[in-house]
């Protein structure tokens, strides 16, 4: 699950990071009370250049993040808007109902924490060697928590959402990669035809969808108020305005 880049549209596909090396146990997260917040290295001005930037993007709608990830991922180029929005609408909404057949099952594969996810605007990753496991990179997800605070989107992000939303993305990812029929399934849902012989087609693969599946399932197993994709989206901004501020210290 990644974090993407500033000034790019939400996320793109995650999947050339879940072939990793190997995960390994840790225990970081956020800073302590009163302890020193990352976002206190910047000025006030861009500290509020930073709030207005995410203001922008809560004013919009959640379907329209899935529309823009979809954009910017290769073989869409030049699609009609209103398809991409169809597609990215009928992919979330896959992800809503799998995490309610997934029911209050435990995660696909064990969970471990590094740091280091900040320089690639990683959240988390799913690595199959030496054994599955889904890695979350604290110093991102603790980066997020006080975004949240900043913000003032507690009521749709509370304390330690980021990190259940991270882990359950990458269980859908797991469960996607090991169930052919599930896949089978998302792409029936997208609609897409890749061909069509008389009154017979075949149901085409939409690249980005299992990424749009995975936040969905996601926003509904941790019972978000808002797409997980509107906090990865101003986790972007907040994290080219700390680059920002690097360059001009």
């Amino acid at each position: 699950m990644t974090a993407g880049t500033r000034g790019a549209p939400p996320p793109a596909t995650a999947a050339a990071a879940r072939e990793g090396g190997q995960a390994r146990p840790g225990t970081a997260g956020a800073a302590g009370p009163g302890a020193p917040g990352v976002l206190d290295r910047l000025t006030p001005a861009r500290r509020a250049a930073l709030r207005a930037e995410c203001a922008r993007l809560a004013d919009l709608d959640d379907a329209e993040f899935g529309v823009r990830l979809l954009a910017a991922t290769p073989t869409h180029e030049g699609r009609d808007p209103a398809l991409l929005r169809r597609w990215a609408e009928a992919a979330a909404a896959f992800g809503v109902g799998l995490a309610a057949d997934r029911g209050t099952h435990g995660p696909a594969a064990r969970v471990v924490e590094r740091d280091g996810g900040l320089e690639q605007l990683l959240l988390a990753r799913y690595v199959s060697r030496p054994a599955p496991a889904v890695e979350l990179f604290t110093d991102t997800l603790a980066l997020g928590e006080e975004l949240a605070d900043l913000l003032g989107w507690r009521a749709w992000f509370p304390p330690g959402a980021l990190r259940a939303a991270a882990v359950a993305h990458e269980e859908a990812h797991c469960l996607l990669h090991r169930d052919p029929a599930l896949r089978r399934a998302l792409r029936g849902r997208t609609g897409h035809t890749a061909l069509r012989l008389g009154r017979f087609r075949i149901a085409g693969h939409v690249a980005g969808a299992d990424e749009l599946t995975a936040h969905g399932y996601a926003g509904a197993r941790c019972g978000l108020g808002r797409s997980p994709l509107l906090l990865t989206a101003a986790l972007a901004s907040a994290a080219g305005a700390l680059e920002e501020a690097r360059g001009q210290d």
